[in-house]
């Protein structure tokens, strides 16, 4: 590397990154798929979140692990690749990138369900049109809206879920007095089964997305062996007692499962605790969050798109394309927005298994990596420990894999449709496996191989 090449400038703090991960999440989104998780585990929403947090801090664990092994940027991708082997780190990339593909639509699906809802004389399918061309023109432009928005919006959802709380529990403690506050049902209840609330859980993983994002920003974070684990960690426990505490109240407030409209139902809950006033409110805030969102996540997948055709692993001539006047890379954040509007033909919960599904196979193999790790630094003559690199990372692997196999029928066959695609062209990318698969590139400059671990 050129000595005049510019290079990333270390300024993020542990702060800093955490208030990264926690953005990047959208706390909010607790609510914005609560009707969703509640019918799923016959009214234990509580129960869902925590069994969620605790396969995703195994999982915390192991990314920490990984970023502090190999502190560049690339996630579960390098990590992989790195541990592992190039194919199978490809075809991980390759199913991630059936989450980012998915997730904008997501986002815009949920912010119509709940427009529609309010709006019932719209058609549901006209905002989610509006969703997608509007947050399409901002990118192609080059908008940086979401980036500049980041700290408001966490202020304003903070704020949202503070008030929600607050008034769900003068709710409660005027309809029913402070015994109220207390009660399993949100846990467990009559209706409560081990497979309601496991699948409850795989739906409940999409409001944890974001706590693995932070390794993205390694080569701009200060101390980042330090800092990058501790940040993961933390996220994935703030997100997680704000997730079951709004969760537990929520469902205090509306006990059960039914709802007019699941996909919506919060909206319904706002307006029971805090009135007409409040539930517009309420509203804006998720809508608000949720078009703040869907412009980063489809940037995001964008330049993910990018990368992969600027280092041939996706074709170049059209993903590597990058707009002469607006510099931005056009032909796939047009893709992203097509993609998108496969959302005028799924629901909230099938769409959400389809992200998890991406999430959950490269969750499983970044805690595959910790113990191929451990195993590279056994034959180098080195003893980390088997607690750390093997017991935590396998439990993590098998909580993930269990999870996906409570995703919907319809996602876990279109992720194996998508991965089989993925094998079929990485055998054309390598000549029938003859050749190592491209690599795209993270860094300008090649990490040294990762230090003792302990």
């Amino acid at each position: 590397m050129q000595a005049s090449e510019p290079t990333l400038r270390r300024a993020l703090t542990l702060r800093s990154v955490v208030l990264f991960g926690l953005a990047y999440m959208t706390p909010l989104i607790v609510l914005g798929i609560f009707g969703i998780v509640a019918e799923t585990t016959s009214g234990a929403t509580a129960a869902a979140y925590a069994v969620a947090l605790v396969a995703m801090l195994f999982t915390a664990l192991s990314y920490g692990k990984m970023a502090a092994a190999y502190p560049i940027a690339g996630s579960a991708y390098t990590y992989v690749r790195r541990t592992i082997d190039s194919r199978v780190g490809f075809l991980v990339g390759w199913a991630v990138l059936l989450d980012y593909f998915f997730l904008p639509m997501v986002i815009w699906l949920i912010g119509g369900a709940y427009l529609s809802a309010q709006f019932p004389g719209v058609p549901s399918w006209l905002w989610i049109i509006g969703f997608i061309v509007v947050t399409t023109g901002l990118n192609l432009l080059g908008i940086k809206v979401a980036a500049r928005a980041n700290s408001l919006l966490m202020i304003f959802q903070i704020l949202v879920l503070v008030f929600f709380v607050l008034l769900s529990i003068g709710h409660l403690v005027g309809s029913d007095g402070a015994g109220a506050l207390v009660d399993p049902a949100p846990f467990f209840n009559s209706a409560t089964t081990v497979t309601g609330i496991s699948a409850g859980a795989a739906i409940a993983a999409y409001s944890f997305l974001g706590f693995d994002a932070v390794t993205t920003l390694t080569e701009e974070t200060v101390e980042p062996t330090k800092t990058i684990p501790r940040a993961i960690l933390l996220i994935a426990l703030i997100g997680g007692a704000i997730f079951i505490l709004v969760a537990y109240f929520t469902q205090l407030v509306h006990p059960g499962s039914t709802f007019t409209d699941s996909s919506s139902a919060a909206s319904e809950i706002a307006k029971t605790i805090g009135g007409n006033l409040f539930g517009a409110v309420f509203l804006a805030g998720l809508i608000i969050a949720q078009f703040t969102s869907g412009l980063a996540a489809q940037a995001s997948t964008s330049r993910l798109l990018f990368a992969m055709g600027r280092d041939s692993v996706l074709p170049r001539r059209i993903f590597g394309y990058i707009h002469p006047r607006f510099r931005t890379p056009a032909f796939s954040i047009l893709l992203t927005g097509i993609v998108g509007m496969v959302a005028l033909r799924l629901d909230v919960a099938t769409s959400t298994s389809f992200i998890n599904f991406g999430a959950f196979t490269a969750f499983t193999f970044v805690n595959l990596s910790v113990i191929a790790l451990y195993l590279r630094e056994r034959r180098a003559g080195r003893r980390p420990g088997i607690l750390p690199y093997v017991l935590a990372p396998a439990i993590g692997a098998i909580v993930d894999v269990w999870l996906l196999t409570k995703l919907d029928g319809n996602a876990i066959r279109l992720g194996l449709i998508w991965l089989v695609i993925g094998v079929v062209y990485l055998a054309y990318l390598t000549r029938l496996f003859r050749l190592p698969p491209p690599e795209m590139e993270f860094t300008e400059e090649e990490p040294a191989p990762p230090a003792h671990v302990s």
